[in-house]
């Protein structure tokens, strides 16, 4: 399996990295993809990467929530390494209203730099969506059609908002932790989806999934994720990894079949 989304570059693993690594090893994990948050984030996500090749798969982007008055700034970074190396995907991008909305039309600005960024390096997106679905639609709106590949990162929605992000076409849902949550609601809507929408994810050390709640993430719980999915479809656990690692490669080409960890 593979866990399209966790930042276990950032300090809360500084004490025990390699093993959380290992960890995940252990419970299948394959390939964990890393999404950027920005320039600050940068440098750790990037040694991380150097010391796991082919296992850990950085991206690069900038964080709705780092998006102020020197976003120009940040952008130019993100093109100046998108110039330097392969990235996985442009990722984390898109937009935040949760904590301010303040800088709402330059998350808008850089949203729409970076995902034609993504169509001009024919590279996918890891999408952020936070208190404003309708505002990240309407952003994706006019690249519809145009060979965009992606994920909504840590869906928390409505069968109606899958419905819309399915029907755009090449963007899959990313489902963590929240799926475990008894009040989530989240299982009784991806019920209703076909598990190939689906890619896993943990978004570490964020949204621990249960029964570790209250504790940190880590990509080894990927498997936890996994777990309830196969409760949700009526499937064994193998084959719920079978075909999310499916979906995950098919969104992120960036990981060939020669790599992949048995």
């Amino acid at each position: 399996m593979i866990d399209t989304h966790s930042h276990i570059y950032s300090e809360e693993f500084d004490s025990d990295s390699p093993e959380v690594i290992l960890r995940a090893k252990a419970m299948g994990v394959t390939h964990i993809i890393l999404p950027n948050v920005d320039s600050e984030s940068l440098p750790r996500m990037l040694a991380l990467e150097a010391a796991h090749p082919h296992y850990c798969y950085a991206a690069i982007g900038v964080h709705p929530t780092s998006i102020k008055e020197n976003f120009h700034t940040e952008l130019d970074l993100v093109k100046s390494e998108l110039e330097r190396k392969k990235y996985i995907a442009i990722g984390e991008i898109g937009i935040d209203l949760y904590w301010d909305k303040t800088f709402l039309n330059e998350q808008i600005q850089a949203f729409q730099t970076q995902l034609q960024w993504a169509l001009d390096y024919q590279l996918p997106v890891i999408i952020h969506v936070r208190d404003s679905f309708a505002e990240t639609m309407q952003t994706l709106a006019s690249f519809k059609n145009k060979g965009l590949k992606g994920v909504f990162h840590s869906f928390t929605g409505t069968l109606a908002e899958a419905e819309e992000i399915i029907a755009f076409g090449g963007i899959k849902i990313g489902i963590n932790g929240i799926v475990t949550f008894k009040n989530s609601g989240l299982a009784a809507v991806l019920s209703q989806i076909d598990i190939r929408h689906l890619l896993l994810e943990t978004d570490s050390p964020y949204l621990t999934p249960a029964p570790h709640r209250g504790k940190r993430n880590e990509s080894a719980y990927t498997a936890l994720v996994a777990e309830k999915l196969a409760e949700v479809y009526a499937m064994s656990v193998e084959e719920v990894d079978k075909i999310t690692t499916e979906n995950a490669k098919e969104i992120f080409k960036g990981i060939s079949e020669s790599e992949i960890i048995s």
